[in-house]
């Protein structure tokens, strides 16, 4: 099957790098490109892509903004965040705002399309080197759950089974669902299955949301 894929960054250079990138693929066709975030809005509403490889700082209209608008109009749509910094808060802004994913630019060919096709497929990616990365750098702001004089249980957390706890921590570690059935020897259904039942319990959109979670209350995630 051909993903469609809409290229959004404010560089030609970098846009005409992913292009030949994609297209010298066999899986890909680049339906459109834009150049920030107001006309990245215009070209999802009318192409409608599989996947939009989304810049973040742009002139006119970020990538942040961009992400929340084409959301809100298609909450189906696919987003995938590339950034050239390690740690970037309005990358992580994106997620917040419906972003499927989030890589770095400097990611391999084989890392990008295997993402691309992951998000296409409904499930979502970010690069364990930059989860492990929001941990550090955002754990001094998270409330410490191990600490028995500040335990807490998260919100919902008591409604997962042991299994589901174990999923939510690999999700939140970066994981797909078909790495997840690896790691845990069980098929990629029972893993989906197991996404699908976090999401539910814990009240959350879509498991980029379960990243958030994790996050947010003190989780300890290993990639």
């Amino acid at each position: 099957m051909t993903i469609r894929v809409a290229l959004v960054d404010d560089q030609d250079l970098v846009r005409t790098g992913f292009r030949m990138i994609l297209e010298d693929l066999p899986d890909f066709e680049i339906v459109g490109e834009a150049a920030d975030g107001a006309q990245a809005v215009r070209l999802v509403d009318s192409y409608r892509p599989d996947v939009t490889l989304m810049d973040i700082r742009m002139p006119t209209m970020d990538g942040v903004e961009a992400t929340r608008r084409i959301i809100s109009r298609d909450p189906s749509a696919r987003v995938l965040i590339l950034t050239t910094f390690d740690l970037d808060e309005y990358a992580f802004a994106a997620l917040r705002a419906g972003a499927s994913g989030f890589l770095l630019k400097d990611v391999r060919i084989r890392e990008l399309a295997h993402a691309i096709h992951v998000i296409a497929a409904g499930d979502a990616v970010i690069a364990p080197r930059v989860t492990r990365l929001l941990l550090d750098t955002y754990a001094h702001q998270l409330p410490n759950i191990t600490d028995g004089a500040h335990r807490t249980t998260p919100p919902g957390l008591h409604r997962l089974t042991p299994r589901e706890r174990e999923v939510l921590l690999l999700v939140a570690a970066g994981l797909s669902n078909a790495e997840i059935a690896t790691k845990l020897t069980v098929s990629e259904t029972t893993a989906k299955s197991h996404v699908a039942n976090i999401l539910t319990k814990l009240d959350l959109p879509n498991r980029i949301h379960t990243v958030i979670y994790a996050y947010e209350n003190g989780l300890v995630i290993e990639p």
